[in-house]
């Protein structure tokens, strides 16, 4: 474990039809979750959603909008034991093609109501309901 939280940029990256896209992750469990990961040294928040949204998904996303802040403080359901804060921002794309790296198994474009059905990361759950997304 660091010895300090690590700041994670995590992205709700919302399509035109208003439905955000969810990762099946191994890193997480085999839970749904939203694309993301670690800001780097030097890199601002907004360099580090753009780079992770690519990265994850191949989608280019613009116009950040703060959602919420969490402290993850290792509960066993990342695949590593660590210290985490996770700033979560809603996006957007106009992209429709999607090009998982080799963090994800799986994706799904879905509304957030309609997400709360599926086995979601603990977060990616509660920012939905606190955020009415």
């Amino acid at each position: 474990m660091s010895h300090f939280p690590e700041p994670i940029a995590g992205l709700f990256i919302q399509n035109k039809k208003k439905e955000i896209i969810l990762i099946k992750t191994h890193k997480m469990n085999n839970l749904y979750c939203v694309p993301g990961g670690h800001i780097e040294l030097g890199e601002t928040i907004e360099q580090a959603l753009k780079r992770e949204a690519m990265e994850e998904t191949g989608l280019t996303v613009y116009d950040p909008t703060f959602l919420a802040i969490y402290e993850y403080i290792d509960n066993g359901s990342y695949y590593k034991k660590s210290h985490m804060l996770f700033l979560n921002y809603l996006v957007k794309t106009n992209d429709e093609k999607v090009t998982l790296n080799d963090e994800a198994e799986d994706y799904i474009w879905i509304t957030p109501q309609e997400a709360l059905v599926l086995p979601l990361e603990h977060f990616t759950k509660k920012t939905i309901l606190e955020h009415k997304l």
